[in-house]
């Protein structure tokens, strides 16, 4: 069996202790890795989701669900809003951002509901017919 040598372990110390620095230098606020995964899967999520719908109406020759996934672009606007926030620790001169998260919130979830309606009208008048 292999010992490591002192110089090694020495090496090994300086590492580590330049990692703990390292961390020790994030503020109070700093988001964890947990959250920080979280938050970058949704938004990967979002996008994923955004590119399925669009495919959809591609599939289906219906610009309706098209119009879904241009809905959802306010609301991924938000996010990175959000994400970019995070990234600053929470810095008082971004604040604009935590507006602007909101109101681009406000603003997909209104387009959403639009293009949920006009879902809805178009596959009752298919129906119809």
């Amino acid at each position: 069996m292999l010992l490591p040598t002192s110089a090694a372990f020495a090496a090994a110390q300086d590492n580590l202790g330049f990692i703990r620095e390292l961390l020790s230098e994030e503020p109070a606020n700093a988001l964890s890795l947990p959250t920080w995964t979280i938050h970058v899967a949704s938004v990967v999520e979002w996008v994923v989701a955004m590119i399925l719908v669009w495919q959809y109406g591609d599939t289906k020759n219906n610009a309706a669900w098209k119009g879904l996934s241009w809905g959802m672009v306010p609301l991924l606007g938000g996010a990175l809003c959000a994400c970019t926030w995070h990234f600053f620790y929470n810095a008082e001169s971004l604040e604009v951002l935590v507006v602007m998260q909101g109101a681009l919130t406000l603003v997909g979830n209104i387009t959403l509901w639009i293009a949920a309606y006009r879902i809805y009208q178009n596959s009752s008048s298919s129906s119809s017919s």
